[in-house]
């Protein structure tokens, strides 16, 4: 069983940055690949980013160049560095964890982007 909690949301004007946090819990973190989310009202759960164990990456292309995911196994954590910030990222983010056939998530953080 893994535990996923979020922190880093909240407001900010366009063009600013956030950093969100995703503190995990259990010892095989190091092995899972590790995922943000994001769902805006109205719409589906869409991959922001994706960070393998291996250190392989994958954007989605509306923030190909803005955002960057990166992980510390030491601390249990992974991070997503948001710059760039445009109106449309606004959206309630999640942080997911996957491997050995099971999915986690956690209870996501909301980022507005608003001036």
């Amino acid at each position: 069983q893994v535990q996923l909690v979020e922190s880093g949301g909240g407001l900010v004007q366009p063009g600013g940055s956030l950093r969100l946090s995703c503190a995990a819990s259990g010892s095989l973190f190091r092995l899972y690949v590790m995922g943000w989310y994001r769902q805006a009202p109205g719409k589906q759960r869409e991959l922001v980013a994706a960070l393998t164990s291996g250190g392989r990456t994958n954007y989605a292309d509306s923030v190909k160049g803005r955002f960057t995911i990166s992980r510390n196994n030491a601390n249990n954590t992974v991070y997503l560095q948001m710059s760039g910030l445009r109106p449309e990222d606004t959206a309630s983010y999640y942080c997911n964890a996957a491997g050995y056939g099971n999915v986690y998530w956690g209870q996501g953080t909301q980022v507005t982007v608003s001036s």
